[in-house]
């Protein structure tokens, strides 16, 4: 994993559109809300903006040739090249990071962007996988 700010990454042009949104978002609504209304109020911004984007995209797990029973669900793919995990939670942890990097080992895809509305000041953090 490489956390690139300020330098050159991939899809920087749709990722700021992304986190663009989220600070609309999160001027909007504010901090206190349950993650499901954000995640809401993101599919109500990417239809209004055109953005392609899937909801809690479903990814198998493949462990030597057999798909596991238990999948990864993130909860948005957009541009289908980003993973945008959002959360409403005190502070951003190491299971959250953990967490988007799973979707993107998964996935195959390389940027993943983690946003937290929890806060009074909106927390949001690039991730980056080459693999």
């Amino acid at each position: 994993m490489t956390q690139y700010e300020g330098a050159n990454y991939p899809y920087q042009e749709e990722t700021y559109k992304i986190i663009g949104i989220a600070m609309e978002i999160h001027r909007e609504l504010g901090k206190g809300f349950s993650e499901i209304v954000y995640k809401d109020a993101y599919e109500y911004e990417f239809k209004q903006n055109g953005i392609f984007y899937e909801r809690e995209k479903e990814y198998a797990v493949n462990y030597k040739g057999t798909i596991l029973p238990h999948k990864f669900y993130a909860d948005f793919v957009v541009f289908d090249k980003i993973i945008l995990e959002v959360k409403s939670k005190k502070g951003m942890v190491e299971e959250h990071y953990a967490q988007v990097m799973n979707y993107l080992a998964i996935s195959r895809l390389e940027i993943g962007l983690l946003i937290n509305f929890h806060e009074k000041s909106l927390e949001y953090k690039r991730i980056i996988m080459s693999h």
